[in-house]
């Protein structure tokens, strides 16, 4: 019998993209073993990869078969998958972040993770120099558009907290920030003629992953009084950019959400 000091995880499944842009971004991409179907970022993960889960579910005997010594998930959702791994005796650690500073916390417990503290405290420098550089750019706005931002049509479901705070660090009003704070998807649940009485000057939809029907935002019942649908002002965020917790929402998203937020 023998045993040794590991340091850190070698071989790591990630079922959801965000840890795995993290790992890429760390220089640490070669610990992956698996990863999820819907991740794009970076594009060469697909190619380098298996993959072993959609978002909600996984399959348990991939995953087991890669003998990962950690395996790492994102929020609530992905609950029944996880239980499902730790009952075949693996390690899992599941993250719940819903804020940007929750963000750039996981972005630094995943560096210490894999012995990248000091490549993380770098990234982690650059992302928040970006976002206090557009909120310096928003404090000197003279006119902050109302912004509402949808994740789902049916039902219909406002951006979650990270959303609605980069909206307004892109230089908008976000219509439901009351709601936005919601950690279940329940919880940003909105109606109609919610919308209709905030009256958004501008709309912003990303339909986790299906493409957004303008003509179906269009006509809804009452939506013609709607300022955004008068002046045509309904924009579509891919939803790879600003629907992951990790590195894209705090750059590619932030940038797509000032071009439409700010011309």
């Amino acid at each position: 019998m023998s045993f040794e000091i590991r340091d850190v995880p070698e071989r790591i499944v990630c079922l959801t993209e965000d840890p795995t842009e993290i790992l890429y971004e760390l220089g640490e991409g070669d610990r992956i073993v698996g990863i999820s179907a819907y991740t794009e970022r970076p594009p060469e993960a697909k190619e380098r990869h298996p993959v072993v889960s959609a978002f909600i579910g996984g399959s348990v005997d991939k995953i087991r078969d890669l003998e990962p010594d950690l395996v790492i998930g994102f929020s609530d959702i992905q609950a029944e998958l996880a239980a499902e791994l730790i009952e075949s005796n693996l390690q899992v650690l599941i993250f719940n972040q819903r804020s940007i500073q929750e963000i750039l916390d996981v972005v630094m417990t995943i560096g210490r993770l894999v012995g990248a503290e000091q490549r993380a405290r770098e990234l982690v420098g650059d992302y928040i120099d970006r976002l206090e550089a557009a909120a310096e750019r928003t404090a000197a706005q003279q006119h902050r558009p109302r912004v509402y931002f949808e994740e789902w049509n049916d039902p219909l479901i406002c951006g979650i907290q990270w959303v609605g705070e980069l909206v307004e660090l892109a230089g908008g009003q976000n219509v439901f920030g009351d709601r936005t704070g919601g950690k279940k998807a329940e919880d940003r649940f909105v109606d109609a003629d919610e919308i209709i009485d905030r009256d958004p000057e501008i709309i912003t939809a990303s339909w986790c992953g299906e493409p957004v029907d303008f003509d179906e935002i269009k006509g809804r019942p009452g939506f013609d009084d709607i300022t955004a649908v008068q002046n045509d002002a309904i924009h579509e965020i891919d939803s790879t950019l600003i629907l992951q917790p990790g590195p894209a929402c705090l750059t590619d998203g932030l940038d797509a959400l000032e071009r439409i937020i700010r011309p």
